[in-house]
């Protein structure tokens, strides 16, 4: 705004109070205005209608005992037709909105615990909006927004919230690692006892061709060769086996060493001890 020569330039966006030998007279609008500054007249001050915005950083505490510090942003912006009251009313604007604003989020705060306050922080913004249009429209300001942009813990505080919420992961986490442990130990049983399931049965198997192999060897050798009982038969068999068995360990290079005993009373005995494990096999096997 500038003045020279009895004329005042008023810049866009600001209003100027103009006032008669000390008392209020007219609010100038955006523009060039006649001020006869000699019959008395004279401009008392402007006033900025563009939105301001003042931060409040407002310490409280909550239900549960926590210290906190509440940030809350208000824009306000003075209202044109009410310039007057705005520019005469209140000395320092900013204040009394801090005042306004320190009075309602200590009112609402300690109602609230610290998570609820996280969770209803637009709630507070809303009761802070509310209360600053009730109080400051009377003042000729319009308030245009509250917001609350910060809640700040204790540090402590803060620190422990994250470490619970830490542990509270780690809890979670190894609740799955044991229950994926626990899954694979059961797959790991049921894998291995479908596997001696299947290893008994070819051993049965195995077993019961050995016996049916014998019999038609006995069979066909009877057959064949007049005099001979099935029992010569059986034994000539056991003591070709026992010797086949022996020629695979001695030709394997990763076989331990073997103590068995050998002679002719030593086959003789093992003869009858194969003889008798297999009829006694195939007999509870029919």
């Amino acid at each position: 705004m500038g003045q020279a020569l009895g004329c005042y330039q008023v810049d866009q966006s600001n209003v100027a109070i103009k006032e008669h030998f000390g008392k209020f007279d007219d609010v100038l609008q955006p523009g060039c205005h006649c001020l006869p500054w000699c019959l008395g007249y004279q401009i008392a001050g402007g006033l900025s209608l563009r939105v301001q915005q003042l931060d409040v950083r407002c310490e409280t505490k909550t239900k549960d005992n926590v210290f906190v510090t509440v940030v809350a942003s208000v824009q306000y912006r003075a209202v044109a037709e009410k310039a007057s009251d705005a520019f005469y009313r209140l000395t320092n604007t900013r204040e009394q909105i801090q005042s306004y604003v320190f009075d309602v989020i200590r009112a609402s705060v300690p109602k609230l615990e610290l998570d609820s306050v996280f969770e209803q922080k637009n709630d507070i913004a809303k009761n802070v909006e509310d209360e600053l249009e009730k109080a400051m429209s009377t003042y000729g300001y319009e308030i245009v927004q509250t917001l609350i942009v910060d809640i700040e813990p204790d540090v402590n505080v803060k620190r422990a919230m994250n470490e619970i919420n830490a542990a509270a992961r780690m809890r979670l986490a190894a609740n799955e690692k044991a229950e994926a442990d626990k899954i694979l130990q059961i797959k790991k049983a049921e894998g291995e006892a479908e596997s001696k399931y299947l290893s008994g049965l070819g051993i049965a198997r195995q077993r019961q061709a050995i016996v049916d192999g014998l019999r038609d060897s006995v069979l066909a050798f009877s057959s064949n060769v007049p005099g001979t009982s099935a029992k010569d038969v059986m034994d000539m068999v056991l003591v070709t086996q026992y010797f086949d068995t022996m020629k695979e360990i001695g030709a394997s290079s990763k076989s331990s060493s073997v103590f068995i005993p050998h002679g002719p009373g030593a086959v003789r005995d093992i003869a009858v001890q194969i003889r008798d494990g297999l009829l006694q096999a195939n007999a509870s096997h029919t």
